[in-house]
């Protein structure tokens, strides 16, 4: 055991004595050492019930002849940092709870891990990290919100993010819009719909590196707590049998992700978190991959906010497990692969079924017949830009429009606040990207407002920053390359002409090389002036195609 190399033998004693310190016996040091990572705080609603949920997998790991040792990760609220300057730091903690929970780990010679996170880049950095660490680890999240209820309806966080477009329209009053703010977050647990956090604790349980459930069972179940207790049982098996990381989250496993995230209808930021999971494990990402995994992969969820259903819903159909099964019926997945639990895909899934075809569609009726997301290409992003494609209307598909360029989030939302977007625009919002922003603001509030005002069928918006999952409509993200690095984004002007052709998977700003050429000599490039960790991580970040890692 990596543990025996700093307690075992006189020249350990030392080390021993600080272990005494803890108040551990000569019994826990001869036990495998699992630390148990935790991102609980009391700012965070899908974290603030991670106090249990360590403690109980801190109750499996001693149950199963372990000594659990608990240390924290941190993580930022998406929705608290929206539409401010504390979204630039978001994307940015990924990085450094990867970092932060290596030093630990390596330091302080741990046996096995037990991973427990449950936001947006607290799953990603948790999963590169323990790609990086390599030794036998389980992840068990805190798990979803309850949906809330307004005027007899289940709503969510976008549909606060929403209300509030809709007041500025006048289309709600003050009372109303009070209402949704009281009602629309009854729990703890990472917010209700399909968004982020969610999609990647589900991705998690397809990755292998979770046990069934940990994606859909609301984070105030009882079925919470035992889940925690069997993870922190799970990872002993692990270590007794030394099935690590690296032997589950294969190539043929991210591929069984893609294809996943492609019928559950993900938030677009698994475009880049899985890139750099993927990093993090030696294995190439492709982004073209991504449409040719769509083209075959139907799409049979509609969580919010694509549709009426939220993740309390998903976990009664039969969650994740009975998603793969419908297909596993289509051929779609490679079933071989090892998992968390010690056992194949393929054994994981084998009783698994589908519970409500209304929540879990079967391929024969699918929502979509192509996946929930489409990576789009042309001269306006020639390393591709990402679209969820499962939210989008209909009508909003294929669509040419002038451009009303912005140059932050800001300028942006006080000209759809001020009545400045009509019907037709595509709104183009730059210098957002990694490098740029810097941190890739995730972009709730212009997508909800358009929303919110009724423009979501009729109004683009395009960024070389990013999405919120919660957000729906044809808004389009991880524009490559940014602005700051050069890209065409940095040059659009108002009333260029934009065309986006999504089952085409193209994008195009209708004007000349030539043009292109020319602006590029009469526009400068614009670049903020940050300090402190942002100023670091703008000289460091990749761009969003590569998954925005840290070179």
């Amino acid at each position: 055991m990596i543990k025996d190399s700093i307690v075992d033998g006189f020249h350990n004693a030392p080390h021993r004595s600080l272990y005494h310190a803890l108040g551990l016996t000569e019994e826990d040091m001869k036990r495998p050492l699992i630390g148990i990572v935790s991102s609980y705080n009391e700012i965070v609603p899908g974290h603030i019930n991670l106090d249990k949920i360590a403690q109980a997998v801190k109750l499996g790991v001693a149950m199963a002849g372990g000594t659990p040792i608990m240390f924290p990760a941190i993580t930022v609220c998406d929705g608290i940092a929206m539409g401010h300057t504390g979204m630039k730091y978001s994307l940015v903690t990924r990085d450094l709870i990867a970092d932060s929970t290596e030093a630990m780990v390596r330091a302080h010679g741990f046996d096995g891990l037990v991973m427990i996170p449950n936001c947006d880049k607290n799953v990603p950095g948790l999963l590169m990290a323990a790609a990086r660490l390599n030794i036998p680890t389980v992840f068990v999240s805190g798990g979803p919100m309850l949906a809330g209820r307004v005027g007899g309806e289940k709503r969510s966080l976008s549909s606060m993010f929403e209300a509030v477009g809709a007041y500025k329209a006048g289309k709600i009053d003050e009372k109303k819009l009070t209402e949704f703010e009281q009602k629309v977050c009854p729990t703890c647990g990472s917010c209700s719909g399909m968004y982020t956090a969610n999609s990647m604790n589900c991705l998690t349980e397809v990755l292998g590196m979770g046990l069934r459930g940990n994606g859909t069972i609301p984070a105030v179940y009882s079925a919470r707590i035992e889940l925690a207790k069997h993870a922190g049982m799970q990872v002993m098996e692990l270590v007794k049998k030394n099935i690590r990381p690296r032997d589950i989250m294969t190539a043929s496993a991210f591929k069984n992700a893609i294809t996943a995230d492609m019928a559950l209808g993900c938030s677009t930021n698994s475009m880049l978190h899985l890139p750099a999971i993927a990093n993090e494990c030696n294995i190439p990402f492709d982004l073209d991959e991504v449409n040719a995994i769509s083209e075959k992969t139907p799409n049979l969820c509609h969580l919010a906010p694509a549709g009426p259903t939220y993740m309390e819903d998903l976990n009664e159909a039969g969650g994740v497990y009975a998603v793969l099964k419908e297909l596993d019926g289509l051929g779609l997945l490679d079933t071989s692969v090892m998992t968390c639990t010690g056992k194949t895909l393929g054994e994981n899934i084998a009783s698994a079924e589908n519970l409500d075809t209304s929540v879990i569609r079967t391929p024969d009726n699918p929502f979509g017949k192509t996946g929930g997301i489409a990576v789009l290409k042309g001269n306006l992003a020639p390393n591709g830009c990402v679209v969820k494609r499962a939210a989008v209307a209909e009508e909003m598909l294929v669509h040419e429009g002038p451009a009303k360029v912005y140059e932050s989030e800001e300028e942006a939302i006080s000209a759809i606040y001020a009545g400045k977007i009509v019907k037709g625009d595509v709104v183009v919002i730059r210098y957002e990207g990694p490098a740029g922003g810097p941190g890739m603001r995730e972009m709730l509030s212009p997508t909800s407002a358009i929303a919110g005002m009724g423009l979501d069928k009729d109004v683009a918006l395009i960024t070389d920053g990013r999405f919120s999952g919660a957000t729906r409509g044809a808004s389009i993200g991880h524009v490559s390359p940014e602005a700051v690095s050069g890209g065409a984004i940095a040059y659009v002007k108002d009333g260029d002409i934009i065309s986006i052709d999504i089952p085409a998977y193209k994008i195009e700003l209708k004007v000349s090389q030539e043009e292109l050429e020319k602006r590029k000599k009469e526009m400068p490039i614009k670049r903020k002036e940050v300090d402190g960790y942002l100023k670091r991580y703008s000289r460091l970040v990749s761009s969003a195609d590569k998954g925005a890692i840290l070179l």
